[in-house]
């Protein structure tokens, strides 16, 4: 084997820290047309530990991600960084999926794409914060899974250690391949972006038939540039049913509009009799025992 083939899977996902009252639809789903976009945060994580290993032993990066045409722009992102080949799962018969239609589509194009020993997930997403979409993958490919990984202590062609978190502490697991793998915010710091790559992949554009495109190179290395090859339900081998809205068994019963407001300051005085009577509203609240 010369180097891994990794896949690594990514989302496009609202910035939370711009959420407005429109965030949400009436049937339940983010309404993702008012709210800026960016790659979710531990996907960047989890595409860092794939670009080490590829560091490291060499091999293949295959980045793919589920959403509507504007998602490239994560996959470009990608590409910036390291990726040697895109992937855009998109459809409309895609929409309103849950996680277990995520991952059911996933898994379709994992299929597809084969021959990989590694799979790369964040831990979960900052628009659902469920971590459930890498771990049902995992399921669904009958494959060995880590989650919540913070470190990989040491790897080689035909196994990989690592150091996970867990509710008890950390522990240190080993797993031969193939094995999917949730990557949490504290495993790494993402690299910037190639300048060079940023000016190759600059005009990168989605493909309207993979097999018909124009090869380019990035002149100083002689290197092929891949383009953005974009897969739906049909191209992925996936049943209708059991993807988008009609194959998710998740349903938002009721949205509710919470707004903070403070009801008061309470100024505590810098003294011994401060201190004493804010320990005793305190335990009074049952903040404290």
């Amino acid at each position: 084997m010369s180097g891994l083939n990794i896949i690594v899977t990514v989302k496009q996902v609202p910035d939370t820290h711009n959420i407005s009252g429109d965030a949400m639809k009436e049937d339940g789903t983010v309404n993702r047309a008012v709210l800026p976009a960016i790659m979710n945060p531990e996907d960047l994580n989890a595409l860092e530990e794939a670009l080490k290993i590829k560091d490291l032993l060499g091999g293949k990066i295959t980045v793919i991600t589920m959403g509507p045409p504007k998602a490239v722009q994560v996959l470009k992102e990608c590409l910036f960084r390291g990726a040697d080949d895109v992937i855009l799962i998109s459809d409309r018969r895609f929409a309103g999926a849950d996680t277990l239609a995520t991952s059911y589509a996933l898994k379709c194009a994992i299929e597809k794409i084969g021959g990989y020993q590694l799979i790369f997930c964040g831990r979960q997403a900052i628009d659902g914060d469920t971590a459930q979409v890498g771990p049902q993958i995992a399921e669904k490919l009958g494959i060995n899974q880590l989650s919540g990984i913070m470190s990989v202590k040491n790897v080689d062609t035909s196994s990989i250690t690592v150091c996970r978190q867990t509710e008890y502490g950390q522990q240190i697991v080993r797993s031969n391949f193939p094995v999917l793998i949730t990557v949490t915010g504290d495993a790494n710091e993402p690299r910037f972006p190639s300048v060079k790559k940023v000016m190759a992949y600059k005009d990168t554009g989605r493909l309207e038939n993979e097999e018909s495109y124009d090869e380019a190179y990035i002149e100083s290395e002689n290197k092929k540039i891949a383009s953005i090859k974009e897969w739906n339900v049909d191209d992925i081998g996936a049943d209708v049913a059991r993807c988008g809205l009609g194959g998710s068994p998740t349903k938002v019963k009721h949205i509710e509009k919470v707004v903070l407001t403070t009801s008061g300051i309470n100024h505590i005085q810098g003294s011994d009799a401060g201190i004493s009577e804010l320990i005793a509203e305190l335990k009074n609240e049952h903040i404290i025992g």
